[in-house]
């Protein structure tokens, strides 16, 4: 035990080996839900895996290759970075894969398969890069050289962020067509049902928000491990109360192990096509590279700011510990996946809810992958586990990440505006690195035109015209 301690510091970051596995299964149950979610967006729900069609025989190869690249991801996170981050398929990112790749073949008529590896070969090659900016230690200085009331806004935006996912993965917050969103319709839910069916439809609204006020009762009255608690009491309420049972199916894992062998493992070795047809065709691949490049960028920059920030983990600076081991364990985990079979690998905002739940070093996230290991050869926990239990704990966090924009001089329009937009742009536009975007090309306009510009900020002008050529050349 002594030399678990010392080799994860437990006791130096002032946990202790309960509140790790308290807090990396926390972090796993907010994530599991990508198990499913990830060869879901990556075919665009066009396919459920159970058919035969080559969208199914995708599916189910993405299925294992999400699962084993969290597992990889997520160890290296623990073993080598030696922090509570966890790594899965990222959100957003699987999405783009889908329109970039998949769907041209779909619409074209053209070979999906191809379509597939073609996309894995461009993921592979944009996490080759992750790589070599981590190893030299420039993806590092790229990140300490973001202004300050960047800095402080980036953990606050990830927390709306993340709060606007749990509100959403529960349907607290639910699309209009008219002003895009509104709170959950509860009279359009129950009108015409009866009792036990008007509460069947809206248990997980109604028990998300209760979760998410016991989540603050307890935390306030100190009680350890209050999101765990509070999700395993939900997910037991939701199951009494409506009495279902979640639906475990085994049938299909021997097909998926075979799709994964087949199409997925090394596939991208198979999708070199991507750049045959001239010039046209290059410069397309190579804009998608350094696109996937960008976005995966600055979403692990202001997550690791967001994680860490939360967890206390920040040196003198203001900037993660570890940060050169954190950026170089999510790079390999890009390679990783694309070598396996699925989309951009990056670290995960919702490891902040196993941070809000005590989690401070790399043991929590050995828990989480040892979790995901698991879910190889059963049905995924995200099934068991339902969204109403796991988004109290997105909405919680979210809370608690706020706290850092108070720390921004919001008198000095200079500084306030940037920060604002960083902050704002991220739930609404769905994506970190888009706030952060904004947040600095905001800051080099307002900084070029007060006559506060620096040699400092020639980093973030960088950023900031590489961001403008990624949203007038591809479309996101």
């Amino acid at each position: 035990m002594q030399k678990l301690d010392n080799f994860f510091e437990i006791s130096k970051r002032g946990s202790t080996v309960k509140t790790e596995i308290i807090g990396g299964l926390t972090t796993f149950f907010a994530m599991a839900y990508i198990i499913v979610t990830n060869p879901n967006q990556i075919i665009s729900f066009m396919a459920s895996g159970a058919g035969n069609t080559p969208l199914d025989t995708i599916w189910r190869s993405v299925y294992v290759a999400s699962v084993l690249v969290a597992v990889i991801g997520t160890l290296l996170c623990a073993l080598y970075a030696k922090m509570p981050f966890a790594q899965a398929c990222g959100m957003g990112l699987n999405s783009f894969f889908f329109v970039s790749f998949i769907l041209p073949a779909v619409l074209g008529g053209g070979d999906v398969i191809e379509g597939y590896q073609q996309g894995l070969c461009i993921i592979l090659l944009s996490g080759l890069i992750f790589l070599v900016l981590s190893v030299t230690g420039l993806r590092q200085y790229i990140a300490k050289a973001l202004p300050d009331n960047l800095k402080k806004a980036i953990p606050a935006g990830i927390g709306l962020f993340i709060a606007f996912i749990g509100f959403k993965n529960v349907g607290i917050i639910e699309a209009n067509q008219y002003t895009f969103v509104q709170l959950f319709d509860f009279h359009g839910a129950v009108a015409g049902k009866g009792f036990f069916e008007a509460w069947c439809a809206i248990a997980p609204v109604v028990l998300a928000l209760l979760g998410l006020l016991a989540m603050g009762v307890l935390s306030h009255k100190n009680v350890k491990g209050s999101v765990i608690l509070t999700i395993l009491g939900v997910t037991v309420l939701y199951y009494l109360t409506t009495w279902t049972l979640p639906n475990f199916d085994f049938g299909q894992i021997g097909q998926s192990f075979k799709d994964f062998g087949t199409v997925g493992f090394l596939g991208a070795f198979k999708g070199f096509s991507v750049f045959a047809g001239g010039a046209s065709a290059i410069i397309n691949a190579l804009v998608l590279v350094i696109t996937f490049c960008l976005v995966d960028m600055f979403d692990t920059i202001g997550t690791l700011y967001g994680t860490a920030a939360e967890a206390n983990l920040l040196d003198e600076n203001g900037d993660p510990i570890n940060m050169a081991e954190s950026m170089s364990a999510d790079s390999i985990g890009t390679v990783a996946g694309a070598v396996l079979g699925t989309s951009t690998c990056t670290t995960f905002v919702e490891s902040a809810s196993g941070v809000g739940a005590g989690a401070r070093t790399g043991l929590a996230s050995v828990v989480t992958a040892a979790c995901f290991f698991v879910c190889l050869f059963l049905t995924p926990v995200a099934a068991i586990v339902p969204s109403c239990a796991t988004a109290p704990a997105l909405i919680y966090v979210g809370v608690l990440m706020l706290s850092g924009f108070s720390r921004v001089n919001m008198k000095d329009p200079a500084e306030a505006v940037p920060a604002f937009l960083a902050l704002i742009m991220m739930p609404l536009t769905y994506s970190i690195s888009n706030g952060i975007a904004v947040g600095a090309i905001a800051h080099v306009i307002i900084a070029l035109c007060t006559g506060k510009f620096t040699k400092k900020d020639i980093t973030v002008s960088v950023i900031a015209v590489l961001f403008l050529l990624r949203f007038f050349l591809v479309s996101m």
